[in-house]
């Protein structure tokens, strides 16, 4: 009778999981994702010298390296939310492909930006406010990806954390390029690795919690 007790009361707390549908989870989020740009763009919070911007290799490596990042680890984390995919082994493949964006944007030359000090090339005044805004840029698909973690049922919560905080903050510090006044690639390296780093760290410390089993 106590084995018939206790399967009672644990079988009594399961709910029903629906099928996951992966392509739909992805509707969802690129949906999320481009009113996300839509509204940044509405606001006027994109830089007005966009042409001259767009002729700097800054530019482009941190939206190709940062778009990349969040394609790959965006769609690894939908994935995961089913209980028949691990996400370990991609996991290391993601920081590998974070650490080889870094060492390409790092052998840019930045020009007279060089011949200055560290301390005036980080400047972290204005790195910390850039920081935060990666970070509040963040924030909606972080939501999407944790709703989406909430109905899903992943086997290894942790790593879907890790993934769900590295695509959002990756996509976060993707929609701040348009805003960002800063070309240095020693700047960029530090100051976007501390908002996005701050983005993973939350996510992997609170979404494992999100999930039902």
């Amino acid at each position: 009778m106590a084995h018939e007790s206790l399967v009672d009361q644990l079988t009594a707390r399961l709910r029903p999981i629906r099928r996951r549908r992966a392509w739909i989870d992805l509707v969802v989020m690129a949906s999320i994702c481009a009113l996300e740009v839509i509204v940044f763009f509405m606001a006027g919070a994109a830089r007005p010298d966009m042409p001259m911007m767009m002729q700097q290799p800054t530019f482009w490596w941190r939206l190709g390296s940062l778009g990349l990042i969040a394609g790959i680890s965006g769609i690894l984390a939908i994935l995961s939310l089913s209980p028949t995919y691990s996400p370990r082994r991609d996991l290391r493949w993601v920081f590998v492909v974070v650490a080889v964006c870094l060492a390409a944007g790092l052998c840019i030359n930045s020009g007279p930006d060089e011949m200055l000090s560290i301390a005036h090339r980080i400047d972290w005044t204005d790195g910390i406010r850039c920081a935060g805004k990666m970070i509040a840029l963040s924030v909606p698909p972080v939501l999407g990806l944790g709703v989406l973690m909430r109905r899903g049922a992943p086997t290894d919560r942790t790593g879907t954390a890790l993934l769900v905080g590295i695509a959002a903050a990756a996509w976060g510090a993707f929609v701040f390029v348009f805003a960002c006044p800063f070309n240095d690639p020693l700047y960029i390296a530090v100051w976007y690795s501390v908002g996005c780093g701050a983005v993973t760290l939350v996510s992997r410390a609170s979404l494992p919690h999100l999930a039902r089993w």
